[in-house]
């Protein structure tokens, strides 16, 4: 990851902070106080394509799901195959042996507000 004007100790304090959380309501209670409504949208969404195109779903269904950009999907394409490891594969392989892992079907997903 591209630290920019990040002093690293800034993100690992940050890092710390996410790791000292240990309940999907304290997640969402510190998630809400730390970013924006866009930008939970921006991350969620984000992970919904990282985990549909490890399922092998084609762009065109990606964006109709998702409503993420073309160029949205290639980065995060790019995270997936091109990166020795990547923190997608680790959050997605733990929530498998979880049992928290729900593969995507396209039958039940919703969609796109903009198609309506």
């Amino acid at each position: 990851m591209k630290r920019g004007k990040f002093k690293p100790s800034a993100l690992d304090e940050l890092y710390e902070a996410i790791l000292c959380l240990e309940t999907k309501e304290e997640c969402s209670a510190f998630f809400d106080d730390l970013c924006t409504v866009l930008e939970l949208q921006t991350l969620s969404q984000r992970l919904q394509v990282a985990k549909m195109l490890r399922e092998h779903h084609v762009y065109s269904d990606i964006v109709n799901v998702t409503g993420a950009s073309t160029a949205t999907i290639s980065r995060v394409n790019r995270s997936l195959n091109y990166q020795s490891k990547n923190g997608y594969d680790i959050v997605f392989n733990r929530m498998e042996e979880q049992h928290k892992y729900h593969r995507t079907e396209l039958a039940d997903a919703e969609p796109d507000e903009s198609e309506e």
